[in-house]
């Protein structure tokens, strides 16, 4: 399993609509409001098989209400 982390900013208004989408998504953990450029922080499981590009592209940035996103690659968990 791979581990990333996807920041999405989200359309006015739409924050807790998306939230509420990604916290759907087959492989999304958890769902973060947090301040910054971006309005939320989606933790996501990836198979180890599955394409971490066609994960965000296919299954993330195709729902509604989301205008732009940054996908961080975990490599290690220490705690």
């Amino acid at each position: 399993m791979q581990t990333i982390f996807v920041q999405v900013k989200c359309e006015l208004g739409q924050a807790y609509q998306v939230a509420q989408s990604l916290v759907d998504v087959d492989g999304v953990s958890e769902v973060y409001s947090i301040s910054g450029p971006y309005d939320l922080l989606a933790k996501c499981y990836v198979g180890d098989g599955e394409d971490v590009g066609h994960f965000v592209n296919q299954r993330l940035q195709v729902l509604a209400g989301i205008r732009d996103t940054q996908t961080i690659i975990a490599f290690n968990a220490f705690s």
